[in-house]
């Protein structure tokens, strides 16, 4: 989990292998069930999404997880990947900063690596997060443009104790230079389908690993999500 957000533009990179690839026709807009219906949302936000996941130069449906936790704290740190990261430091993970910016977007830099990202739909039992940036996923290779949507879906079932298991997925939409793509395909070549569950995975445990954490230690949960210092 040391460079979840890395790990995951890398991963979707080399996903070509065992995803769906551009030029393959789509069933329908999304695997996954969308918060809020396309054609409710505004018509910025359906132009920007659309641009990516419309033609995709890679997507991907990620495995699902299962943990036990409480879903107001699950749902607190979806909106709140800075303090996400911030309490992934104090239990002492080299974890990337993310920054909170002025229009409520998020940002992150890891050396040539950046991004800019927000919330563009929610509910109940879901996320979509538009990104922008520039990622370089390997230490030989170009530094790429690219524009991304995930999808999360997530549900939970109550249990008597209070708390709740939660099940969550991730599908990710990918949009950049197709020949940045095909050379990190033939790089990574048959370790590509790895590479992308390793890295999608990363991006779910970002958020569940707290969540359980705080679950399991109540007695350390204030400390760790605070904005206060280690």
């Amino acid at each position: 989990m040391t460079r979840a957000t890395v790990l995951f533009f890398a991963a979707l990179l080399a996903c070509p292998v065992s995803a769906q690839t551009k030029g393959e026709p789509r069933r329908s807009l999304t695997a996954l069930p969308l918060p809020v219906p396309f054609e409710e949302m505004p018509a910025p936000t359906r132009d920007a999404l659309g641009r990516v996941m419309k033609d995709p130069t890679v997507s991907a449906v990620c495995p699902a997880q299962e943990f036990v936790a409480h879903p107001d704290t699950y749902e607190w740190l979806l909106d709140h990947p800075d303090r996400t990261a911030a309490a992934w430091r104090k239990l002492g993970v080299d974890a990337v900063e993310i920054k909170t910016l002025k229009d409520g977007r998020f940002f992150w830099k890891d050396g040539p690596s950046e991004l800019v990202w927000q919330t563009v739909a929610r509910g109940p039992h879901g996320r979509v997060w538009y990104a922008e940036g520039q990622v370089k996923p390997g230490l030989f290779l170009p530094t790429v443009p690219v524009k991304a949507v995930a999808v999360l879906s997530h549900a939970d079932q109550a249990r008597t104790t209070g708390d709740a298991v939660i099940r969550q997925q991730l599908e990710v939409f990918l949009h950049t230079d197709s020949k940045a793509a095909a050379l990190v395909t033939r790089l990574f070549g048959d370790s590509a389908p790895k590479m992308a569950e390793q890295g999608s995975g990363q991006i779910l445990m970002f958020f569940s690993g707290i969540a359980k954490y705080a679950h399991d230690r109540p007695e350390k949960a204030q400390a760790v999500l605070s904005d206060g210092k280690k």
